[in-house]
């Protein structure tokens, strides 16, 4: 309230200092996601954006990433708006590392003029994943018929209820490989200059804060705060640009649920089933960061 105040005051009886915006991405990076399970996704984060970069008097927009990453289409599309954001406002950009900013994590961590991490963040993992689990057993064992009709050879490429193919896996790898260039490539136009000829910098692997220094991925090491009031002096101010609230009080995440609100028991079940699954693969997402 006091910072709300604060801003209807003409800048005369303001007290001097700088204040910059600041927007805090948390989280796996995935569509879709719900009031009560929200994800981090171009829909969620873009009213953030919007707002911070909307400040008049801030010479930065601060950024915290603490991701393991995920989509990388929705990682690419909040990556390229921080960065027409930054160009249509003439704003720079400061990228704060948390506890992680990996694969698609770093690859939003790419739209910072500049990269800091703590010495103990990770960072890196600039890759390509996919995974899933088979289950060519499992219908026999239950006794179920699965019936599936199709047109187009194809449609069922990788499906888990039949054995796997040489071809499918092939093809699913084509398609990383060109992610991964894609990757790549944007890793190499925001740091090239900078990057070392560590030849496993794009392997997959990830680093601490200090060896991502070292390597060229990152900048600087530092905290935000600290960082910013070194920068801009000591009577800088940090605003957090945060989602706004409903009704109900709850942050509202900017997304909304596919195909609708589901009703009735059955559409509760598959809420929930779907819930599990996306809880189940955002704990993997940090799990492989021991986090």
């Amino acid at each position: 309230m006091a910072g709300f105040i604060k801003r209807l005051l003409p800048k005369r009886f303001r007290k001097q200092g700088v204040t910059i915006p600041v927007v805090r991405l948390h989280g796996a990076i995935m569509a879709g996601g719900s009031a009560f399970r929200p994800m981090l996704n171009i829909a969620a984060v873009a009213p953030l954006l919007e707002r911070a970069f909307a400040d008049k008097d801030a010479p930065a927009v601060a950024i915290a990433i603490n991701s393991p990453g995920g989509s990388p289409v929705q990682s690419r599309l909040i990556y390229q708006r921080i960065r027409d954001l930054a160009v249509e406002k003439n704003k720079r950009v400061l990228v704060f590392v948390e506890d992680v900013a990996a694969s698609g994590g770093y690859m939003i961590a790419l739209a910072g003029d500049e990269i800091i991490a703590d010495p103990t963040s990770i960072v890196g993992s600039i890759g390509v994943v996919s995974g899933g689990f088979g289950f060519t057993e499992l219908l026999d064992k239950v006794g179920i018929e699965r019936r599936i009709y199709t047109a187009g050879e194809n449609k069922v490429m990788l499906d888990p209820f039949q054995p796997e193919k040489e071809k499918d896996v092939a093809y699913l790898k084509s398609l990383q490989q060109e992610i991964h260039g894609v990757f790549t490539g944007m890793v190499k136009a925001r740091r090239g200059h900078l990057l070392t000829d560590d030849g496993e910098i794009f392997s997959g692997l990830f680093w601490t804060g200090e060896r991502a220094r070292a390597l060229g991925l990152i900048d600087g090491l530092g905290d935000m705060r600290g960082e910013l009031k070194r920068r801009y002096g000591e009577k800088t101010e940090l605003r957090l640009v945060s989602a706004s609230r409903g009704l109900l009080g709850r942050r509202q995440p900017g997304v909304a649920i596919a195909g609708g609100l589901a009703t009735g028991a059955s559409g509760l079940a598959l809420s929930a089933v779907a819930g599990l699954a996306e809880a189940a693969e955002e704990k993997a997402l940090w799990g492989r960061f021991g986090l």
